[in-house]
């Protein structure tokens, strides 16, 4: 096995930002169409409104546990390079094993949110043929 450098771990900070980056987007995504459905809601008081906040409520506990996740991986890298720097080569191992594991549980976490958004988007496909067979 190679020897770890401060390298390897840095080589994660660029591809974790820009995850984390698409993450904060989801997330104001939900907030405002949150805010959105809650306003409609106070108007139509309309069940299918209902479901559409409970799926979105749920994709936003997905997102904000990918952040926690890809945060704490960042974290992780970090603590590898502080490691590295101070010799203690034997445990950033460890650590940088953890921060990868970390971000695989956090792209796991975006799969089933993104399987989660397509089938909420099928729903409305749904509705839209339907409504339009009759007519």
């Amino acid at each position: 096995m190679e020897e770890l450098t401060l390298t390897t771990p840095a080589l994660l900070f660029s591809a974790i930002s820009l995850i984390m980056l698409a993450y904060t987007n989801r997330f104001l995504a939900y907030a405002s169409v949150i805010r959105n459905l809650h306003d409609i809601y106070l108007e139509k008081k309309d069940d299918s409104l209902l479901r559409q906040i409970k799926n979105i409520k749920l994709r936003l506990n997905l997102t904000r546990w990918m952040q926690i996740f890809g945060i704490t991986s960042l974290l992780f890298c970090v603590l590898t390079m502080f490691l590295i720097y101070i010799n203690f080569n034997t445990i950033a191992v460890y650590i940088f094993g953890g921060a990868l594991i970390l971000l695989i549980i956090s792209l796991s976490l975006l799969i089933k949110e993104i399987q989660i958004s397509a089938q909420a988007l099928q729903h409305h496909i749904a509705d839209i043929e339907e409504h339009l067979e009759q007519k």
